[in-house]
């Protein structure tokens, strides 16, 4: 699998270089990191269609790029109208680029054994707009797309192979904790 788009090829050059120079510096690779995403979000003509297609029930998560070491993923979110993660977490840092369309972020903060979750805020992401999470500022959140009546699309950068990390998915009543891996959407096209 792979994306055949110069631009799209510079950024993962671009970004393993950047994971090359600041080997575990979560700062300075969000920091400059966050300056690759711009660039390669700020245009909407670079995503071969086969990972932009949205699916009726299900939003899809394609991979786009997986760094052979396993120290950062790049994959493409495909929101259908309406759709919606549940609360989950990642384990590993983030940066977010919305690419077409519009995504909106809840942040949540784990409440008592037994008590609901706490909301901390929502955030609207538009076209061009790069956010970024991490477990060590809170990387517990719920994204949906912003629109009842189309598709948004956004491109995702993990500090691993999300793919295939543990993480979890919360009780938004009584913030009890499930275990997944979410794999991608187009897994077969990966291992076949």
């Amino acid at each position: 699998m792979r994306v055949p788009s110069t631009q799209f090829n510079r950024f993962v050059r671009d970004f393993t270089q950047l994971v090359d120079n600041f080997p575990g510096d979560e700062t300075q690779i969000l920091s400059k990191g966050r300056e690759l995403l711009v660039e390669i979000v700020r245009r909407d003509d670079w995503l071969p269609e086969e990972y932009a297609q949205a699916h009726p029930q299900y939003y899809q998560q394609y991979l786009l790029h997986a760094d052979p070491a396993d120290r950062f993923s790049v994959v493409s979110f495909v929101w259908g109208p309406g759709q919606k993660t549940p609360i989950h977490n990642h384990t590993v840092w983030a940066l977010i680029g919305v690419l077409r369309g519009g995504e909106r972020a809840e942040s949540f903060e784990v409440g008592l054994p037994g008590q609901p979750m706490r909301s901390l805020g929502i955030e609207y992401l538009k076209p061009g707009t790069v956010e970024s999470i991490s477990p060590r500022t809170g990387d517990i959140h719920r994204v949906s797309n912003t629109y009842e009546d189309r598709v948004s699309i956004s491109v995702h950068v993990y500090g691993g192979n999300i793919g295939r990390i543990s993480r979890h998915v919360f009780d938004p009543q009584t913030s009890a904790r499930k275990t997944f891996i979410s794999g991608y959407s187009n897994d077969a096209e990966i291992s076949g």
